[in-house]
């Protein structure tokens, strides 16, 4: 917009400086013209003239002046004897003007508009040659200006279709310019979404020398950067939990002999054999969790997809981990989804498992059939504090704050999300009026 306002400006000072400039040649021209002729008509048809002039000699003089110019009058007057006109002449001329002339004794002519036309008035004394001296006789001519009006409006006109082409030209130059300003800053702006949504391998084509050739330089360099520091963090906890896997495993394998044998322990023994097993339980669950986590976030996961009944899948689920009689099922049979098995077991431990630990009883499964499937795992515990519910899904994340039990990982829902995601669908968790939260999985009929 700056850019075609100051071409506009620039381009209609050009052509106001260009019509001022031929206007006024143009009228000085005429002018200088008309009062040329006009003077030495005067002193041919003078040169003779009897003093004093009679009405018939003024008659000529008047009708003598006009035949030089095209579309003029001409007017002659002496003293008290009254103005002698030929034509239309005395309409347009101004009292101004016959003072000036009869105070001045010289030749004087102004530009005059009457009834919307234009005019140049020239009038002047006549002087007695052999006495130098003023006459008495003022002759006075009017010439029409309208050529050089309807020349003006022509330059008025040439002038406004000169400007418009050139504001067109603004315009596509103002668009050819802007676009090289913020098409690469809209790249920017796509390019640091991208990185902000994960995408850390976001690069930007470096073109120019210029402050935006720099900038995308400095984006790419940080990207790099960003993209290195996490890659060596997600390495170094994926190794850590690999590294760990084994050792744990031995650990949970001898914690669960010394619980075994714990009744022939004496004193806090027994106790001290059970939290070991569990801890020893818990610890070996959080390092799967982080492997996959880490597994997410280096992009090595997949889907091995099958054509699933979801009332069969999800009364298999309940049934491999023994909650069968603690959760009501309310999907009838028959509604199948492709999706990947093992995967939508994952998800459903980890939302009935939640309500299971941080909800109450009743906890209920139900689905709602539309475009895609949706499953709704509520309970009717105390529902999720509501300044948790937008960071419920972030990794170790845990509701201390709104449930007296939080024994988990805090991974386990950010884990269902990423399942979810990788079959294109979604979680969502809200509270329910009546009481509990409730976490709806959205999965659509074939995995996006």
């Amino acid at each position: 917009m700056v850019f075609v306002v100051l071409a506009g400006l620039s381009a209609l000072t050009a052509a106001g400086l260009v019509y001022k400039q031929a206007r006024d040649l143009m009228l000085t021209r005429t002018e200088w013209s008309v009062v040329n002729e006009f003077r030495l008509r005067v002193s041919t048809l003078t040169e003779n003239m009897q003093h004093p002039p009679s009405r018939a000699a003024l008659q000529q003089l008047a009708n003598g002046v006009a035949p030089a110019f095209l579309d003029a009058t001409g007017a002659a007057v002496y003293g008290d004897s009254g103005l002698v006109a030929s034509g239309d002449a005395v309409a347009a001329l101004t009292a101004g003007l016959r003072r000036r002339v009869a105070a001045e004794q010289r030749l004087v002519y102004q530009r005059v508009v009457r009834d919307g036309d234009p005019y140049l008035v020239v009038g002047t004394p006549v002087l007695l040659r052999r006495e130098g001296v003023p006459s008495g006789v003022e002759v006075y001519l009017v010439s029409s200006l309208h050529t050089e009006a309807a020349d003006q409006e022509a330059l008025v006109a040439a002038a406004r279709n000169g400007v418009l082409p050139v504001l067109l030209l603004a315009v596509l130059f103002a668009l050819l310019a802007a676009g090289g300003v913020l098409r690469p800053v809209r790249d920017l702006d796509r390019a640091a979404r991208r990185l902000g949504a994960g995408e850390l391998d976001t690069r930007l084509k470096v073109t120019g020398r210029d402050e935006l050739a720099r900038l995308v330089k400095t984006f790419n360099a940080t990207a790099e950067a960003l993209e290195t520091n996490v890659s060596m963090a997600r390495r170094f906890v994926a190794d850590v939990s690999h590294e760990l896997r084994t050792p744990l495993a031995s650990i949970l394998a001898m914690a669960e002999v010394i619980e075994e044998e714990s009744a022939r322990l004496d004193g806090d023994l027994p106790e001290a054999a059970r939290l070991l097993n569990l801890e020893a339980g818990r610890l070996v669950k959080l390092v799967e969790d982080l492997m996959e986590i880490s597994r997410f976030d280096a992009g090595a996961v997949g889907l091995v997809v099958d054509d699933v009944d979801v009332a069969e899948a999800v009364a298999a689920s309940l049934r491999t981990r023994g909650w069968t009689s603690e959760v009501e099922v309310d999907i009838g049979p028959g509604v199948r989804v492709r999706l990947d098995p093992r995967r939508f077991d994952v998800v459903m431990a980890n939302l009935v498992g939640n309500a299971l630990r941080h909800g109450a009883k009743p906890v209920t499964v139900s689905l709602d059939e539309g475009h895609d499937v949706v499953i709704e795992v509520a309970d009717a515990g105390p529902g999720v504090d509501p300044d948790l519910l937008p960071r419920v899904f972030d990794r170790f994340s845990k509701a201390d704050a709104a449930r007296t039990r939080s024994d988990g990982s805090g991974l386990g829902l950010a884990i269902a999300l990423e399942n979810a995601r990788l079959h294109g669908g979604t979680i969502e968790v809200g509270n329910r009026p009546e009481g509990g939260a409730v976490f709806r999985l959205t999965l659509p009929r074939e995995p996006r």
